[in-house]
């Protein structure tokens, strides 16, 4: 099996390493932190193919979060970062169950009360690295539904083929996963 998967985006080409999930499942590992260039160019790409009328972003911790910062500020606008764990700040945090295909154990999303305030009555977008299953997507979803805020798009960089086949999803290239019988 090769170990590196080459990925082309937005003009720029990136070499992915597999790294083995489980017996059966390989991923492409997908990571945007630090690379500056890659931010900047997939963050112009996902900017130009978003609705108008956006009032503000929503992301998952963590790997999105210097994609959000770049398209909120392109579209003028602010953001609200939704944390994989309650902090002693926050204020009467919503609290949601999720099980991601990267995590071996079920995990918690929260949002602080503070930010709930901040979405009430909003018209959200929400931002990502990458959608694979669409579980993390969902519970997302469930917590801005108690946030009583509107969701108008759900944006990425990649779709991984894991799974989401839901067709509201803004992305800019699908990801191959890698199956016992694709390893082989």
């Amino acid at each position: 099996m090769n170990d590196f998967y080459e990925l082309k985006i937005a003009g720029i080409t990136r070499k992915l390493k597999k790294i083995k999930i489980n017996d059966d499942l390989t991923i492409a590992s997908f990571v945007m932190l630090g690379d500056t260039e890659l931010i900047e160019r997939t963050a112009e790409e996902l900017y130009k193919k978003l609705p108008e009328g956006i009032d503000i972003l929503v992301c998952p911790e963590a790997k999105g979060i210097p994609l959000t910062h770049v398209m909120a500020n392109k579209l003028g606008i602010d953001y609200v970062i939704i944390r994989k764990s309650v902090k002693g700040y926050m204020v009467d945090p919503l609290i949601e169950k999720v099980q991601s295909i990267t995590t071996r154990e079920p995990q918690i999303i929260t949002l602080d009360g503070l930010d709930v305030v901040k979405l009430k009555g909003r018209r959200v977008c929400i931002i990502d690295d990458v959608v694979s299953t669409g579980g993390s997507l969902k519970a997302v979803e469930n917590l801005l539904a108690k946030a009583e805020c509107t969701i108008v798009a759900k944006a990425a960089v990649l779709l991984e083929e894991a799974g989401y086949c839901e067709d509201d999803l803004i992305y800019l290239e699908k990801l191959p996963v890698f199956t016992s019988k694709k390893n082989k």
